[in-house]
């Protein structure tokens, strides 16, 4: 996952991902020595919070944006010292040094196409009883701004991976995890309509669009989508993944 995103309008934005995040690290509850890896890190809002959490650890902050993680260092500035930052693609091999006592990533996963080579990614980074927590888009997730870009562009090929319940369990089982909990759960953003809205649709929703227009384009695309929306609102359906990776040597 190596496309770019405008990190500074980003941190700007009413971000619901703040809640998922916390939401997410609350599930994760770590003890406070731990070496976590913050996957799709992004501007390290997530990573911050990990650093409170985990007073006598350290954070692996990996994403595939360049200008995501220049934004993360200025916002962590003075308090890197216990931030191992990488920049990497995250649909190959993860490049971590030895292994991770837990893996946690909000919104990201979603952006990967082949969920059971990630699962089998993160398993091979994560110590047996290490614990993976995530979020990311499911089964269901946007389908009113999915339906609005195809009434402006005509059928487009996916740009998401929206995962429902039981294949992510397979998967996951697969790869080598145990005490698997997976849930679907609708939770919609309200935004303020006009450039609020205009905003959040191009830097947070519709980039994979956008990179296959002209530049010339995105502007008029992105209001076409806005003005077919019924109300100002993201549909969002969140899965939640809780799991627990087993033995050594059990991921294929």
């Amino acid at each position: 996952m190596t496309r770019e995103w405008d990190a500074t309008t980003y941190d700007s934005l009413p971000l619901p991902h703040a809640q998922w995040g916390r939401r997410t690290l609350d599930r994760l509850a770590p003890r406070g020595d731990e070496r976590v890896l913050d996957l799709g890190c992004g501007t390290g809002r997530d990573t911050e919070a990990l650093l409170g959490l985990l007073p006598h650890g350290r954070v692996v902050a990996l994403d595939g944006s360049q200008r995501m993680l220049e934004q993360l260092r200025r916002r962590l500035a003075g308090r890197l010292e216990r931030v191992e930052v990488v920049h990497a693609d995250i649909t190959g091999p993860l490049p971590v040094t030895g292994t991770v006592d837990a893996v946690t990533s909000v919104a990201t996963f979603h952006w990967i196409p082949d969920h059971a080579a990630l699962f089998r990614g993160i398993a091979r980074v994560l110590s047996p009883g290490g614990r993976l927590v995530a979020e990311c888009g499911g089964l269901g997730n946007i389908a009113g701004v999915s339906a609005a870009v195809d009434d402006v562009l005509g059928p487009q090929p996916g740009v998401w991976n929206f995962a429902g319940v039981e294949e992510t369990e397979r998967r996951l089982t697969d790869a080598g995890f145990t005490d698997v909990q997976v849930t679907l759960m609708p939770d919609p953003a309200r935004l303020e309509p006009g450039p609020q809205l205009l905003s959040y649709l191009a830097v947070v929703v519709l980039g994979g669009q956008l990179e296959r227009l002209p530049r010339r384009e995105h502007e008029a695309f992105v209001r076409a989508v806005a003005q077919r929306l019924p109300e100002p609102v993201v549909d969002y359906v969140r899965l939640t993944v809780s799991a627990t990776r087993g033995p050594a040597g059990t991921p294929g």
